[in-house]
């Protein structure tokens, strides 16, 4: 074992230490023993002994797998390479606990002992193996009927909220779409052909459990278009205190109707007056707000569906994006032809006009929203616009007039 004075300082904290758990590895597993040897000299050295990660795989998948190695292999022969492997992951993240014994012991098996139960993708993330042990864990991992993620410039794992499984605000089954939209891109997932990721993130409600605005490519809201749902002597048990806000999760006892919901409404589309609440649904956005404050009293419209936004991620080259909406409602029911249909549109789109390493939101900013809607095909929703044009002199397209011509409206 290697000495690690300075890791040893983690273990000191209130919190549980990474560098206890990596310990207690080390006693079987020399990987995990030159890991914290070289995770030690890091943090003397101050900089990263980790390599660029390049190019490793299996046959026939060009993805799925990253690549790990170290500039000192001599010292700590252990993590001389460390790939990383990602698992797909079952919809919303439900395992059974003999599927989660035989992931361990498949990599109790073939590499370090080490996994993240998730990543940021949402794959199960296996840490740490060499190149001649990729196959047989690969092989392994589809004989009990799992297969590898989406790694590098494809398509990457799909991710999804329990959805209808087990929340009642959900308005699709977002673990089916997860499900269906990754059957139906395999060959983008493991076979690189994009400029650079795409990421695909489903969430059942605008409480967006899974972050899909603010890091996928296209994010999946659920929406419905129809009016909420009031329960007017529910609303009256909270106003006098009866029932607890949040559902219990708030540390205040009594909800105040007015100051807490309908003046905090971000549409100022509600209000309380006489002991009744009253909603203008043609200006509600579906935030969730007031819902989440009274559940007992609210809940979502009937005629369910789903928001499509694009162009989120982490910052790049314009630096962090949150997603445009490009659809304000889509229905959301298997086999998702639409959806499927759309998405593919966008990928042939990006990866006609994008640049090396340009994810589709730097390239719809690049080229202009006008483009990208012609490109895909699609019609341009009102809620695309973030301030009215305030620049008078807007070139039209000769298409434009011909639409007109032919009887476009452009008020309804």
């Amino acid at each position: 074992m290697h000495k690690t004075p300075l890791l040893d300082q983690l273990e000191s904290g209130p919190w549980p230490s990474f560098v206890k758990d990596l310990k207690r590895v080390a006693g079987r597993k020399k990987s995990a023993a030159d890991l914290l040897g070289v995770l030690e000299r890091s943090y003397k050295d101050k900089i990263t002994h980790w390599k660029h990660g390049g190019i490793v795989g299996v046959l026939g998948y060009g993805s799925g797998i990253i690549g790990r190695y170290i500039d000192i292999p001599d010292e700590f022969p252990g993590v001389e390479h460390f790939h990383t492997v990602r698992v797909n992951q079952p919809s919303g993240w439900f395992y059974t606990t003999e599927a989660l014994r035989d992931l361990c012991d498949i990599w109790d098996r073939h590499g370090s002992s080490i996994l993240n139960v998730h990543g940021s993708t949402g794959d199960m993330i296996f840490l740490g193996t060499t190149t001649d042990e990729l196959e047989p864990t690969f092989a392994e991992l589809t004989a009990k009927g799992w297969d590898l993620g989406g790694s590098g410039s494809a398509m990457r794992t799909p991710s999804c909220c329990v959805g209808k499984a087990r929340c009642e605000w959900s308005n699709y089954d977002t673990m089916d779409l997860c499900y269906q939209t990754t059957q139906n891109f395999q060959f983008e997932m493991h076979r690189p052909s994009f400029p650079y990721k795409f990421k695909v993130k489903c969430s059942g409600c605008a409480n967006d459990c899974v972050a899909a605005v603010a890091r996928a490519d296209m994010s999946v809201i659920g929406v419905w278009k129809d009016d909420i749902r009031i329960d007017q002597a529910a609303v009256k048990a909270y106003a006098a205190g009866e029932i607890k806000p949040a559902g219990g999760g708030t540390v205040y006892p009594k909800l105040d109707i007015k100051a807490d919901v309908t003046d905090l409404c971000p549409t100022i589309c509600m209000s309380y007056e006489g002991g009744k609440l009253t909603i203008d649904n043609a200006n509600c956005n579906h935030c969730m707000h007031c819902i989440n404050l009274m559940p007992q009293a609210l809940r979502p419209g009937t005629e369910g569906g789903a928001t499509l936004l694009l162009g989120s991620h982490a910052p790049i080259l314009e630096g962090a994006q949150m997603s445009w909406v490009i659809v304000p409602f889509m229905p959301m029911e298997a086999p998702y032809d639409e959806f499927t249909e759309l998405v593919g549109n966008i990928h042939e789109w990006w990866s006609e006009n994008g640049k090396n390493r340009e994810r589709v939101g730097e390239l719809m900013l690049r080229l202009g929203m006008r483009n990208f809607f012609l490109g895909v095909g699609l019609e341009p929703p009102p809620q695309t616009v973030r301030a009215p044009r305030a620049n008078p002199f807007f070139f039209w397209h000769a298409e434009d007039f011909e639409a007109e011509a032919a009887g476009r409206k452009y008020i309804k």
